[in-house]
């Protein structure tokens, strides 16, 4: 297969630590894009990994050129080394999905059909998530309705990053100078048609999660103030009432100096709004404080992510920062 032209479709997973699932995602997605009969490149991004991900990768390339591997200069995240694969990609069209096969490839052939239908995103949405605990199947059911709720632009329930992009869309995404980007928002937020594919979402075929508590709920938090400036709204409409009943209390107060004397009535309970209300002015300046730390990031000027080097059949092809982008002048 002729490798120097850009192929038809190319396959964005990223990876961290996955050398456990690593060689069998490898073979899925090979027999899924070798059965469209189109030219096809499969970009893995190891994104920090720590075990034998990366040395695998090379072994791989080196007897498939349709594989290209992409290391990063260290652990950027997940989102980033997803928005690493795309400013890799050359496909007409991109398959954007994870390397734990809870999303299978073999669902390709039915986005491939939606998008020939005239779809510009054709996403997948989950049915159902037996592969998931029961926590964080209701986690994430509350999170996606909350988004939704919270977004400016409405977002697609109960589906992640896996997706197939046309080549507009990627363009556009790679043309967006988000510093914390959340990548399935951000499509939502592009607009054009976009058709959903339903699917079971199966179990990891091996490994743990990469996507624990922590990071789900710093995820989470990313996707909201990413999406939406209603917790600023939140923010004001909180301090409007707090501080209308600050007023009440401070009117209370000297009414009961006033006229009863003494200490006032209620001195224990006063204490307690005091304390209420401070803590309510500190997390209020908390979302204030994370808005203007992204301005913050977003103004430095530096790149999303760097990549160490990228590999095609074995052989170091790039070892350049791969295509940063800049925040506007």
């Amino acid at each position: 297969m002729n490798t120097s032209a850009a192929p038809y479709l190319s396959v964005v997973i990223p990876a961290h630590n996955e050398a456990e699932v690593i060689t069998e995602t490898h073979r899925r997605v090979t027999a899924a894009c070798t059965a469209l009969n189109r030219p096809y490149e499969f970009v893995v991004v190891n994104d920090g990994s720590t075990d034998r991900t990366w040395e695998l990768l090379v072994e791989l390339s080196c007897c498939d050129p349709c594989l290209v591997a992409v290391n990063l200069s260290r652990n950027h995240g997940h989102q980033l080394a997803l928005t690493a694969g795309l400013h890799v990609a050359r496909g007409e069209r991109v398959l954007v999905m994870d390397a734990d096969l809870q999303d299978p490839p073999e669902l390709l052939p039915e986005l491939m059909r939606a998008m020939d239908d005239g779809a510009d995103v054709a996403y997948a949405q989950r049915r159902t998530r037996p592969g998931d605990s029961v926590p964080k199947r209701v986690l994430c059911a509350v999170f996606y309705r909350l988004l939704a709720r919270l977004a400016d632009v409405p977002t697609q329930l109960d589906s992640g990053d896996f997706r197939l992009l046309s080549r507009r869309v990627v363009d556009l995404l790679r043309a967006m100078p988000e510093r914390q980007p959340f990548l399935r928002g951000m499509v939502s937020w592009l607009g054009f048609q976009q058709t959903p594919v339903f699917y079971d979402r199966d179990a990891r075929f091996a490994g743990t999660s990469k996507y624990p508590l922590s990071k789900l709920l710093k995820l989470a938090f990313d996707a909201v103030v990413s999406s939406s400036l209603k917790p600023l709204a939140f923010a004001t409409m909180v301090g409007s009432v707090t501080g209308l009943l600050g007023l009440v209390l401070l009117a209370y107060a000297l009414a009961s100096w006033l006229f009863i004397g003494g200490t006032p009535h209620g001195w224990t309970s006063l204490i307690g709004a005091v304390v209420l209300l401070g803590s309510l002015q500190l997390f209020m300046l908390g979302i204030i404080g994370e808005y203007l730390g992204r301005i913050f990031i977003q103004t430095r000027g530096r790149p999303i992510f760097l990549v160490d080097r990228v590999v095609r059949e074995g052989r170091v092809v790039d070892a350049a920062v791969a295509e940063p982008t800049r925040p506007p002048a």
